[in-house]
């Protein structure tokens, strides 16, 4: 029989759930400001190409993002135990991150 410590459980998901809110709270803001930093990246970009000042090549640089996304898509299948050996710290960091990426 499986000895469980119910109160060491609460502890680790609660734990997880406080610095996940943190996290996702911070997350939230950062991504914010990355995607804002991108968008005026690639409108200098368009507007140095129609100046005629560079030439950017778009389908190259689109291409490397969707390789980059099918070399993420081969994970190996042991990440499965280890998601399953850290499931309390996990489920709480998860839940906790989401509530901290909604109210940022």
């Amino acid at each position: 029989m499986i000895d469980v410590n119910v109160q060491q459980l609460g502890m680790e998901a609660g734990g997880a759930a406080i610095i996940g809110g943190l996290i996702g709270f911070a997350f939230k803001r950062i991504a914010k400001l990355i995607a804002i930093i991108i968008g005026i990246e690639l409108a200098i970009f368009r507007f140095l190409e129609a100046r005629g000042i560079v030439t950017v090549d778009w389908e190259r640089l689109t291409s490397g993002a969707i390789s980059g996304t099918d070399q993420a898509t081969q994970a190996p299948p042991d990440w499965v135990w280890t998601i399953l050996s850290t499931l309390s710290i996990s489920a709480g960091f998860t839940i906790g991150f989401l509530i901290g990426y909604k109210q940022g």
